[in-house]
């Protein structure tokens, strides 16, 4: 790989089209106007970024000559373009590790209420009723979601809340982490909690009053 340097050019001949470039160790190396990569003439006094090669006599001289700030800021355009990229393999390898701790959380929850059912501690009409409004919940965020991209009627996010409360909250949890709906909003996530505590509440009212076949 040619090692690029670092220079300055000193000497321009405008009619001849060509020039000398002093190096930072104080050489002087000869360039042609052809080796300058910009759409202009070289300016005496400019730094400047190139390699040294020969030409077709063997003769030492400066080749793929560059603007120093042209290099630069190309640089930059890159090193951010790599942060952007690992910036958002990040993001999603951390949106990822989400999915699985929610997506466990949402099925260890279903779990626990088997359980409890088949230790005769809770009704299979609450297992189908949490399953059910999972569902319903699940299906009314993707509706919804829909009609955002394609700019229909929203559903009102007091109802997505109020199926939460109701036992659909699993199937929020999932919409919001697989559909990516409904995950960003700060205010709205807050609430989305608040309806988790609110449900939990009244199951755990439920499980301690023991009138379960009420439910």
């Amino acid at each position: 790989m040619t090692t690029k340097q670092q220079g300055r050019i000193n000497k321009w001949q405008e009619d001849k089209g060509f020039g000398f470039i002093e190096t930072e160790a104080g050489e002087s190396v000869f360039f042609h106007v052809s080796e300058f990569k910009a759409p202009r003439r070289p300016d005496i006094g400019e730094q400047v970024i190139f390699t040294v090669g020969q030409d077709s006599q063997g003769r030492t001289q400066a080749k793929q000559v560059q603007e120093l700030g042209f290099v630069q800021q190309q640089m930059a355009q890159k090193n951010q373009q790599i942060r952007h990229r690992n910036q958002k393999r990040s993001r999603q390898a951390e949106f990822e590790a989400g999915q699985k701790k929610r997506l466990f959380l949402g099925a260890g929850f279903y779990v626990v209420l088997i359980l409890l059912a088949i230790t005769d501690k809770l009704s299979w009409l609450v297992i189908g009723w949490y399953a059910l409004l999972g569902l319903i919940t699940y299906l009314t965020y993707a509706k919804d979601k829909a009609d955002a991209n394609s700019g229909n009627w929203r559903t009102p996010e007091s109802t997505l809340h109020i199926l939460s409360a109701l036992g659909g909250w699993v199937g929020a949890m999932v919409a919001q982490t697989y559909l990516r709906h409904k995950s960003q909003k700060s205010e709205f996530r807050m609430t989305y909690y608040l309806t988790v505590l609110i449900n939990l509440a009244g199951l755990l009212f439920i499980l301690i009053g023991g009138d379960l076949e009420v439910f």
